[in-house]
């Protein structure tokens, strides 16, 4: 494993800090068809506290006919929406939708947002509790109507809290692909499932593309004080975007950028670039699984190559601390016991992604009818649940199987489970945890010998004064080639 860290420097008060560091496993067969090369990126935020409120918040809620029963669902929604209501701070812009086949504004009365004020809190709760439900379900239309009010704010953040117990049956009046393109970059949203006749697949379709999260409870009554725990962590958030910069060298492509904790989000570069931009940072580290392709053609072997370098900026931001960038390096290598081997947090969050397809291969065999397939799959997402030390993955898989031996992958179907089960199974999946820590990443197995962290040998950059690894052939910083060194 190749551990390369650039701490987290130690700013002053107020200022806010950014931190980077890449874990790789750097050696590659130079015989692979296709090779390619994994590392986790992990970035880190500090000193977002005290920033002030820079949010605008758009409440959508599912009114479809579906809600009327039982009476507790739509009550928990009023409540809900009134406990995040309830969180706003005054002149925070904010808007409640009500969602069906439709978006309809129940607060303000117009298309517009209003500043959040005691005053105009208290109108909005009126109005939510008198909300009827009625009609289909098109939650395109509702996302639309978002995308609207929050693009006449000049709010830096704009989020949407989207409910919704049923599934997209209406989206011929205004397809959600083409809406989740529209609204890409121009806000984040988290989606709620709540009832029994939601699509988890479809949640997580919306909040992977516009970098929220999807959940859901399986108790009406929980929903209240999950509303408003959620909109008090959003109002940590003050850093409106942080972009990662992927420089490839000569010879190598970047296949895909990806953020995989705390939750899978698309990211896709700008036009022309491998920039990436992410969005709605507080006091937070996320990671990301960075995948590069490399032609081993005219390099030398047994040598360590800069394959790309990795840097972080916070745009518009003044007196932002940002990190040294850092480089992704390959090893070229005719020893399969190097090249057959994966760095440690690569592999957690591989399993993961296994893990996921587990649980949705067992929803597909369940909703099909066969019992005995879906039972394997999930003793199979046990078992990589059990190997990554993933308890709260566990404990779910639980609520749908007697699990017998969790290593061996032996579950039983519990006789009670219903399809609401899966996507309940579906949303607890799709978030994961951080991993192993920094420097835990494998055995060394470099021929008998321990292979160094990288990060620990270096030499300065004639050019720029940058350190960079002994072994680098450029400048991590300004990409100034080195002298060949013995």
């Amino acid at each position: 494993m190749v551990e390369i860290g650039a701490p987290r420097a130690g700013g002053t008060d107020g200022q806010v800090t950014v931190g980077l560091e890449v874990s790789q496993w750097k050696y590659l067969s130079g015989e692979a068809s296709d090779p390619q090369m994994h590392a986790i990126l992990s970035v880190r935020v500090d000193g977002t506290e005290g920033g002030g409120s820079v949010l605008a918040e758009v409440l959508a809620l599912d009114c479809s006919s579906s809600m009327t029963w039982p009476p507790e669902k739509l009550h928990a929604a009023q409540e809900a929406a009134v406990a995040a209501i309830r969180q706003l701070p005054d002149g925070m812009p904010f808007a409640v939708v009500r969602g069906n086949e439709r978006g309809i504004m129940v607060y303000p009365g117009t298309p517009s947002m209003a500043p959040a004020s005691y005053e105009t809190r208290e109108r909005a709760e009126r109005a939510v509790h008198g909300l009827v439900a009625g009609g289909g379900t098109c939650i395109g239309a509702w996302l639309d109507l978002a995308r609207r009010l929050l693009t006449e704010q000049d709010a830096p953040i704009g989020h949407v809290l989207l409910l919704t117990d049923g599934k997209n049956q209406h989206d011929e009046e205004m397809p959600l692909a083409g809406v989740l393109q529209e609204c890409a970059g121009r806000f984040v949203c988290d989606a709620w499932g709540i009832g029994d006749g939601w699509d988890a697949r479809e949640l997580l379709a919306i909040t992977r593309r516009l970098h929220g999260s999807a959940s859901s409870v399986r108790e009406e009554e929980a929903l209240p004080a999950e509303y408003e725990t959620l909109v008090n962590r959003l109002l940590t958030k003050t850093v409106p975007e942080l972009a990662i910069t992927v420089n490839p060298m000569p010879g190598a492509e970047v296949r895909y950028l990806k953020q995989v904790f705390p939750t899978e989000a698309e990211l896709t570069w700008e036009d022309g670039t491998e920039r990436f931009v992410t969005r709605a940072w507080g006091d937070e580290t996320r990671r990301y699984q960075l995948c590069l392709s490399a032609d081993p053609a005219g390099y030398p072997r047994r040598e360590d190559l800069q394959l790309a370098v990795v840097a972080v900026d916070v745009p518009g931001a003044q007196g932002t601390q940002l990190p040294t960038p850092q480089p992704c390096l390959v090893h070229w290598t005719d020893n399969p016991a190097l090249s057959l081997h994966t760095d440690a947090q690569v592999e957690h969050f591989e399993q993961y992604q296994r893990l996921g397809e587990a649980v949705a291969a067992a929803t597909d065999a369940h909703r099909r009818g066969e019992r005995d397939l879906a039972e394997h799959q999930l003793g199979r997402a046990a078992q990589l649940a059990q190997a990554m030390g993933a308890d709260e993955q566990l404990a779910r898989l639980a609520q749908l199987v007697r699990i017998d031996d969790a290593s061996a992958g032996r579950v039983t179907l519990r006789p009670d489970v219903t399809a609401v089960d899966f996507e309940h199974l579906i949303t607890a999946s799709s978030h994961s945890s951080y991993g192993p820590a920094s420097g835990t990443g494998g055995d060394s197995a470099a021929e008998g010998t321990a292979a160094a962290p990288l990060g620990r040998a270096t030499v300065p950059c004639p050019v720029c004064s940058h350190k960079a690894p002994a072994a680098a052939r450029f400048c991590p910083s300004c990409g100034h080639g080195f002298e060949a060194r013995p």
